[in-house]
């Protein structure tokens, strides 16, 4: 730290208690009172150098007191101050610092130490100083912008505030990897002009190491909040980018709240609005609430800015410290702004309400979705949207492809899961979250088919039409074959969805296999038209032979898995006529052995699978069943060909005769 010293005599003063003396062997003729402090001295150094005490000692003489007396009760620094000036009109050596010297000039301007008072006088003594000391180095600036609290009002005057203000915002402002010195001042090694480090005044080549743009935020958060505002305005004002404005005031938020220490960690902290740092003192839930509400103003409304854990916690201190509406409503469209950012434990908020409906605050999601929403976000049928199967050659559901809407989706379902073994969570509240968000955003309903499944078990009495209207959310067709298996034996679920269920259930598993037996069908022509030699477009020759010889391997491959898929089709097969034969074996069995109409049997069919959980098992059934028929179908058209060619194998032989004995 830079310093200065003063003066050239030895100190003469000592202290005893709550009074000051001066040793020089004359006895004292005045007495200063500053505060509880007393100091005896003598007039002439004080008038000699001070035009307010040349007045004050003039007016006491005239009252005719031999020893006079004298009080100072708002000199800005206090007894402390008043110490260091009155062994400056002593001529005591003095050392002026980046902490004491906006105290003795602020002093020395109430005191009137003026030029006119002595050459060399106080004032122009410490206005050198920090001008050409203080200002020139980034340490001694924020040091002697933390002390211009306590003298808030005289800094201001005499400019110095603005000043040292200035010189920050300029320095954080000029990139400190461009000019090696005397920008970064961090207690590592110094630096020669060409940027090398110095050792004993030697360049020894190496390179300092690369300093980040947030290097000055733990500094600037040494601050009491209104300089640390003045300072972020003047170097928003200069163009520093926003980003780091961003940085430093989340910086700040987080060192200076205790809920966001606690849960985001840091060094401790002190301080307060009016009080300097480092003091030991921690802020008062008022004082949070205001801070809160003051770094929230200026945070910009920018998606992407800051983090949106950072604006969640900041609404969860911001309920606990009962902060005003106009904050969490503008702290909720700060997260709705980017909700796709967002994690699942970050919008699990515990309800800090007084009536506690609920463990979870459902209200507060439901409006941070409606900002989403009122967002300009993307739309069915433009670019980059759900509808879209192929994007830039990315499947729908392929992390290069999902869309923010998407990504809210399954985080409100994720949500949804999360709050709904809630007892307390009114149907209403949890279906009108489930509906916000729009069909199309769901690529799949898994996840609000878990949510809503896990919302029935823990809420066994809602009614039956009730269940219904909550299922309604669901679309059966946006199933997983999974869901859809889990579904059919959920006896948590309306009859009428199970139905449901199985009906597309079943379609699924047609067209996979009526697709399966397609590829295959193509596959086989495919490697037929390949063994003759006729690569389309390929050659033999060059590089086309490689191309052949991969489209011969990756033939192979796919025909593999055909057979596979054949094999297990009919492994399927043999299960769904052995399953039919038991079932119909029992239904004969509950008939008590007579015969039963076809109405009747399959009705009894259809019974004894569903208690026996066969839901799944019943379409492939059916499926099994179809297939048969298909495959009897073909045998009897194989029939019919093999009979037209013995007929005209015997029409041949028959005309080959009839030529022969013609000839004859």
């Amino acid at each position: 730290m830079a310093c200065m010293k003063l003066g050239s005599k030895s100190d003469a003063f000592q202290r005893q208690g709550q009074a000051w003396f001066c040793t020089t062997g004359l006895p004292s003729d005045i007495v200063v009172e500053v505060g509880e402090m007393s100091f005896h001295l003598h007039k002439f150094p004080l008038l000699s150098r001070s035009g307010v005490m040349e007045r004050r000692i003039a007016e006491a003489s005239k009252e005719g007191d031999d020893k006079c007396l004298i009080e100072i009760s708002d000199l800005p620094g206090g007894d402390k101050t008043f110490e260091l000036v009155a062994k400056f009109c002593y001529g005591v050596k003095l050392e002026l610092t980046a902490s004491n010297v906006v105290y003795l000039r602020c002093a020395a301007e109430h005191l009137e130490m003026t030029e006119e008072y002595g050459e060399g006088n106080l004032i122009s003594q410490t206005e050198t100083f920090f001008n050409q000391v203080v200002l020139k180095s980034w340490k001694d600036s924020i040091k002697a912008l933390q002390s211009c609290d306590e003298v808030l009002e005289y800094a201001d005057e005499l400019n110095i505030t603005k000043k040292c203000i200035e010189s920050l915002a300029m320095r954080a402002s000029t990139d400190p990897n461009l000019f090696g010195w005397p920008v970064v001042e961090h207690g590592g090694p110094m630096q020669s002009p060409g940027g090398s480090v110095l050792w004993n005044g030697i360049s020894t080549g190496a390179r300092p190491k690369h300093t980040s743009s947030d290097w000055w935020y733990e500094d600037a958060s040494m601050l009491s909040f209104p300089l640390f505002k003045r300072l972020i305005t003047v170097m928003d004002s200069r163009g520093i980018r926003e980003e780091i404005i961003a940085g430093s005031l989340t910086y700040y938020t987080r060192k200076h709240l205790p809920g966001l220490k606690r849960r985001r960690g840091g060094p401790e902290s002190s301080g307060r609005f009016s009080t300097p740092l480092g003091s030991g003192n921690v802020l008062s839930e008022e004082e949070q609430k205001n801070l809160l509400e003051e770094i929230q103003e200026l945070l910009r409304m920018q998606k992407g800015l800051v983090p949106t854990k950072f604006f969640v916690d900041m609404l969860r201190i911001a309920k606990i410290l009962k902060a005003s509406p106009d904050c969490i409503a503008n702290l909720e469209k700060r997260i709705g702004m980017q909700l796709d950012q967002a994690a699942l434990e970050d919008l699990v908020m515990p309800s800090f309400s007084h009536t506690m409906e609920t463990l979870y605050d459902v209200d507060s999601v439901q409006r941070i979705l409606d900002h989403f929403l009122g967002t300009d976000q993307i739309m069915p049928g433009g670019v980059g949207s759900p509808c879209s199967s192929v994007d830039d050659g990315n499947l729908i559901g392929s992390p290069q492809s999902i869309t923010p809407m998407t990504a809210v989706a399954k985080l409100i379902d994720g949500y949804l899961a999360e709050v709904a073994p809630d007892v307390n969570l009114k149907l209403p509240k949890f279906q009108a979250l489930a509906a916000s968000v729009p069909e199309y955003a769901r690529l799949l309903d898994d996840g609000l088919y878990r949510a809503i499944d896990i919302y029935l078990k823990h809420h066994p009495w809602l009614a039956e039409t009730e269940r219904e209207n909550l299922c309604r959310l669901l679309d059966c067709q946006k199933l997983s074959l999974e869901a859809c298996t889990h579904a059919a034996q959920n006896e948590r679920l309306p009859l009428r969805i199970i139905v449901q269920v199985l009906f597309f259930e079943q379609l699924q598993l047609r067209t996979s296999v009526a697709g399966c037996f397609l590829v295959s069908d193509n596959l086989d022509g495919g490697s037929r038209q390949l063994r003759s030699g006729g690569f389309v477009g390929g050659s033999t020759e060059g590089g086309g032979g490689g191309g052949w010889a991969t489209a011969v391997r990756e033939n192979q491959v796919l025909k593999v898995g055909m057979d596979s898929m054949r094999m297990r089709v009919c492994e399927l097969e043999k299960e769904c006529s052995n399953m039919r034969q038991e079932i119909e074996k029992l239904g004969k069995t509950t008939k008590g052995g007579g015969s039963a109409s076809n109405g009747g049997g399959s009705k009894t069919w259809e019974n004894v699978s569903k208690k026996l959980g066969f839901g799944f098992k019943l379409k492939s059934h059916q499926m099994c069943s179809a297939q048969e028929g298909s495959v009897s179908k073909s045998n009897n058209e194989n029939v019919k060909i093999e009979k037209l060619k013995d007929v005209k194998e015997r029409r041949g032989k028959h005309k080959k005769a009839s030529s022969i004995s013609s000839e004859r």
